[in-house]
C-alpha cells in the first residue's frame, strides 16, 4: 500500500510529491520501505508507485544489490560446476580483472547502456583486441541474462553494445615440412622422450595438455586410434596431483582420432622401452598414473621442461623460435598440404565449431591452393605442348 505526501522543495514555492511503499521482506519477515521524491503531479507519483509495488511483487530486489555481489554470486552458484574449469576460470578473471575494476561499487540497477557502452570502449583505448574484447563483453552480457530471469533487473543492459576494433588476423606459426625431419633429429639428439613427445604433437595435432594426459588406455595400437578425453592442468599436477587430469578445452575437443601406421609402431616401441623402466624402478615408478607421454619414473612432464626443451630444439634445428603450440598448427597444414577438407581437420583437432578452423587457416589454404595451380598450369603446359 503506497501512501503520498506533498512537500516544497528549499528555494522553491513550486509543490512535489513523494511516494512511500511499506511492505514484508519475503524471507526476513520484516517490513521495509521503498520511497522516492520529485513528481510534479500526485497522479504521476501513483503511477511510479504502482510500477514500483508491481516490480515487489513479482520480486525484483534491485536497489540493494551491487554489481559486485551479484557476480560473485553467479560465479559460484550458476557457473562453478556447470561449466567446464577453463570456461569458469575465464569468466571469473573477466570479473575481476575487468568488470569489477571499472564499476566498483555500482549497484547492478544503475549499469545503463551508455555507462556499458563506455565501459567496452574503455578496453578498446585500452588497447585490448576486439576478440578480447568480445569475451569479456560475453561474460557480463551471460550474467545480466541470468539477472533478468532472476528478476534483479528487467532489461539487459548488454544488449546492443558496438565494439569497436577489426579482428586480427594472427600469423599462424608452424615448422614447414621441409624442416620437420631435421628438427625431429635434432629432439632425438637432445632426449628420446622429447622426440617421441614432439612426434606425437606433430603427426596428431593435440594440444600438449591433451598429450600430456595421454594414458595407455586411451591408446589402441591394433585399431590405431587414439581416444582425446582429457587434458593435463600443469598447474594442479604441481600443487595438487589428484586433480591434475582436467576437462579438454572444449566439448568438441572429445575425439577419438586415427593415427598412422608409422606412429603406431613408435608407440609400441616406446612402450618397450617404458615396460623396462617399469621393471628397474619398480614400486618408484608412478604406475597408477599409467602416461604415455612421460618422464622415465613414470610422472608428468612439467609445462616449464617441455617448453625449455621445444625451445632448444628448435634453435639446434636452426629454426625461428616457435612455441610447441606451432607444432598443432604444423599438423593443420600437413593435413592441408596431404588434401584435407577444413570439416575433418576440425574434428581431427577438436575446433568448437568448423568456422574457427577456417578463420585460422583461410590464407594458408588459399597459399596451398595458389601452389596447387601453379602446379597444375606447369602440368597443362607440357600437356598442350
Amino acid at each position: 500500500m503506497a501512501t503520498f505526501h506533498k512537500y516544497k522543495k528549499k528555494g522553491s514555492n513550486k509543490d512535489f510529491w513523494e511516494y512511500r511503499i511499506y511492505y514484508q521482506d519475503p524471507i526476513t519477515r520484516k517490513t521495509r520501505e521503498k520511497s522516492k521524491k520529485g513528481f510534479k503531479s500526485k497522479p504521476e507519483a501513483k503511477l511510479a508507485a504502482e510500477e514500483m509495488e508491481r516490480l515487489i511483487r513479482e520480486g525484483y530486489e534491485q536497489t540493494d544489490i551491487s554489481l559486485k555481489s551479484f557476480l560473485e554470486e553467479w560465479l559460484i552458484e550458476y557457473k562453478k560446476g556447470t561449466v567446464r574449469k577453463n570456461t569458469y576460470e575465464l569468466h571469473e578473471r573477466n570479473v575481476k580483472n575487468h568488470i569489477i575494476p571499472y564499476f566498483k561499487n555500482i549497484l547492478l540497477k544503475d549499469i545503463k547502456p551508455m555507462l556499458y557502452q563506455k565501459f567496452i570502449n574503455s578496453l578498446h583505448e585500452r588497447g585490448y583486441s576486439k576478440r578480447t574484447v568480445e569475451i569479456i563483453h560475453g561474460t557480463m552480457f551471460n550474467a545480466c541474462e541470468k539477472a533478468i530471469i532472476l528478476q534483479k533487473i528487467e532489461k539487459n543492459p548488454c544488449s546492443g553494445v558496438t565494439i569497436k576494433g577489426e579482428e586480427k588476423q594472427h600469423e599462424i606459426k608452424f615448422i614447414e615440412s621441409e624442416h620437420i625431419s631435421n628438427f625431429l633429429k635434432e629432439a632425438y639428439k637432445d632426449d628420446y622422450i622429447y622426440w617421441i613427445f614432439f612426434k606425437v604433437l606433430i603427426e596428431t595435432g593435440m594440444r600438449k595438455g591433451e598429450a600430456g594426459a595421454l594414458q595407455w588406455s586411451d591408446v589402441n595400437l591394433k585399431d590405431r586410434t587414439i581416444a582425446i578425453s582429457k587434458s593435463l592442468d600443469f598447474k594442479e599436477a604441481y600443487s595438487n596431483p589428484d586433480e591434475m587430469f582436467g576437462d579438454v578445452k572444449t566439448y568438441r575437443s572429445n575425439r577419438t582420432i586415427t593415427i598412422s601406421q608409422g606412429l603406431a609402431n613408435d608407440l609400441h616401441f616406446h612402450k618397450k622401452m617404458q615396460n623396462q623402466n617399469k621393471l628397474a624402478l619398480n614400486e618408484n615408478y608412478h604406475h597408477d598414473l599409467n602416461l604415455v607421454l612421460c618422464r622415465s619414473d613414470g610422472n608428468y612432464m612439467p609445462k616449464s621442461t617441455l617448453a625449455n626443451a621445444f625451445r632448444r630444439i628448435i634453435k639446434s634445428a636452426g629454426l625461428p623460435p616457435l612455441p610447441i603450440h606451432s607444432t598443432r598448427h604444423t599438423h593443420a597444414v600437413l593435413q592441408m598440404e596431404a588434401g584435407a577438407d577444413m570439416k575433418y581437420i576440425q574434428e581431427r583437432l577438436g575446433h568448437g565449431s568448423i568456422s574457427i578452423t577456417s578463420d585460422v587457416y583461410s590464407h594458408i589454404s588459399k597459399k596451398i591452393e595458389k601452389e596447387r595451380m601453379n602446379k597444375f598450369e606447369e602440368h597443362m603446359k607440357n600437356v598442350l605442348e
